[in-house]
């Protein structure tokens, strides 16, 4: 895999600083049962990284400590991770909203039998990443058979409650785009991921997320391989929307890897570019008990631009 960081150090990225952290986005290995084109970290079925309990005890610790109020699960596939059952109930037992970003496909891995009705019965919020509401595109992104799996998925996690109204079972979909352009505006596209899933499939969700793909791992080593990796940075730089920086994630959120390393985000933890403080050139999740990190500077480069160009990005969808 071609390494995308010297491309990225320009360093004409504005400067950010942090607000209030009221997120802890806990990566909690790169184990995954897909192999993903566009996946930001590089996940797959041969990746051996995964968090061991120590450091889990030490996520919980943290929580327990207050002044969060989400903790956000990815991986990686984070459910293959047997500490993420122990996490989850720890975490809605402090009353912390918890969200799963789950590839769906996973309720049907071999050991996860009574997963979707576990994250049902905790009332976790659910982002189910479906590129496309049309099976050759996801095929294409995510391989063959995948499209079918992700709707028996959707279909069990409906029957569940998920997505139905009233239901307070939250479950959004997560839109990547295909190749090397910028998702369409997010309302327009959730009109018509309704209307596809609903009238084909009868899947019903609550909200929709458009998610650029970053310039890094998997997908910035396609793009380097393939000769599109600077139009790509162009394309994301003429598309930069100075107003998108008041909403960007990581000025409330902090990343956790599956060893305990602190990031500003997830991106940043796949570059390997630690969240540092004055004192200290990166910070171990142990350490951060205790810490007010307002005002914190934000390691950027230039992948930033990938949330800030035309409605913006987030784990949270568009910005505008």
């Amino acid at each position: 895999m071609l390494a995308t960081l010297p491309h990225l150090q320009s360093h004409t990225f504005p400067a950010l600083t942090r607000g209030t952290t009221r997120t802890l986005q806990v990566n909690l290995g790169y184990r995954c049962n897909q192999s993903c084109l566009h996946c930001h970290v590089g996940a797959g079925p041969k990746r051996t990284e995964q968090m061991t309990a120590e450091t889990a005890g030490q996520v919980i610790e943290v929580l327990r400590r207050g002044g969060l109020d989400t903790l956000d699960l990815t991986g990686g596939a984070p459910e293959l991770n047997p500490e993420f059952r122990r996490l989850v109930s720890a975490a809605r037992a402090l009353g912390l909203r918890v969200v799963d970003r789950c590839n769906l496909t996973v309720l049907e891995e071999p050991g996860q039998e009574g997963l979707a009705e576990f994250l049902a019965a905790e009332g976790v919020e659910i982002v189910a990443s479906l590129p496309c509401y049309l099976e050759e595109n996801v095929d294409g992104q995510r391989g063959q058979g995948v499209f079918a799996a992700s709707l028996r998925g959707l279909q069990r996690l409906n029957a569940l409650g998920y997505g139905r109204d009233g239901s307070g079972l939250v479950l959004n979909l997560v839109y990547n785009p295909t190749g090397p352009f910028l998702p369409p505006p997010q309302q327009q596209l959730e009109q018509d991921y309704r209307r596809m899933l609903g009238e084909r499939h009868g899947v019903v969700f609550s909200r929709l997320l458009t998610l650029t793909n970053l310039p890094i791992q998997r997908f910035g080593s396609t793009l380097l391989s393939s000769g599109q990796f600077d139009s790509y940075m162009t394309l994301l730089r003429e598309a930069y929307q100075p107003a998108n920086l008041e909403r960007v994630m990581c000025r409330a959120l902090i990343s956790v890897d599956w060893r305990g390393w602190l990031y500003d985000c997830d991106f940043n933890q796949m570059l390997g570019l630690p969240l540092r403080t004055t004192d200290r050139p990166r910070l171990h999740i142990s350490e951060f008990l205790g810490r007010d990190l307002a005002g914190n500077p934000i390691v950027v480069a230039d992948h930033c631009y990938g949330c800030t160009a035309g409605q913006g990005s987030s784990c949270g969808g568009a910005l505008t």
